[in-house]
């Protein structure tokens, strides 16, 4: 059983949300947050497996409150999908670089939902083409740079003045190749096809390049290969 616990600052979405997910069989809701303060105290305590998300709530909101559930080590199994009214790149990139592992708006089909839920779950990221375009398009527009709600951390500065990951210099060409199709939206049956490899060495591939970075996921991955130009041409 999938435990969910849903933040949305609307007391009706949240009842819709939990009559279509318990209507699944395999999801089960166990708790729901009107603010994102609600629900960071709430995912500490019941330590769901996805939290679903609303980008704007009172007092706290969305962007941050999935940067302290997705920083906070004692957390590290549970995944939070970010829920909005908006598809713009500023809110993809903000909610990507806080932590999310996936990303939808609020008109999606019924079962999109479910298989969001499902999808992140099981250690995937929900990152759709169109969404990793977007983000493509902000770095465009903004030399490299789109605007953050986050602190950067500490350390080594990468060329665009990021903080470079300790495990970066150490990635092999075919690894980096590897985390540019990731960026590029690819899967890794995609990826495998691209390269004329077996999925599995695709996924191994995947693998090692998310250890040497100290990526938590694969969206994690997506946004240091933009921060520090390892997309594909």
């Amino acid at each position: 059983m999938i435990r969910v616990l849903l933040a949305d600052d609307q007391a009706l979405v949240r009842a819709g949300f939990r009559l279509l997910l318990e209507s699944a069989g395999d999801i089960a809701v166990i708790a729901e947050a009107a603010n994102g303060g609600e629900a960071v105290a709430l995912t500490r305590e019941h330590a769901p497996d996805v939290v679903l998300m609303d980008i704007n709530m009172p007092e706290v909101d969305g962007v941050t409150a999935t940067h302290l559930i997705a920083s906070d080590p004692r957390l590290a199994a549970t995944k939070v999908v970010v829920l909005t009214t908006f598809d713009d790149e500023e809110t993809v990139f903000a909610a990507l670089r806080a932590g999310a592992s996936g990303f939808l708006v609020k008109d999606v089909e019924p079962e999109e939902l479910l298989q969001a839920v499902r999808v992140v779950a099981r250690g995937d990221a929900l990152l759709s083409p169109s969404v990793t375009r977007a983000v493509i398009a902000a770095f465009t527009a903004n030399g490299g740079s789109p605007g953050s709600r986050l602190p950067r951390a500490p350390g080594p500065a990468a060329p665009g003045g990021r903080a470079a990951p300790p495990g970066l210099a150490s990635l092999t060409e075919r690894e980096k190749e590897v985390v540019g199709l990731v960026a590029c939206g690819l899967s890794n049956d995609e990826i495998a096809r691209e390269l004329v490899v077996s999925p599995l060495t695709a996924k191994t591939h995947v693998s090692r390049a998310m250890t040497k970075l100290n990526a938590r996921d694969r969206a994690q991955l997506v946004m240091l290969a933009y921060e520090h130009g390892l997309t594909a041409s």
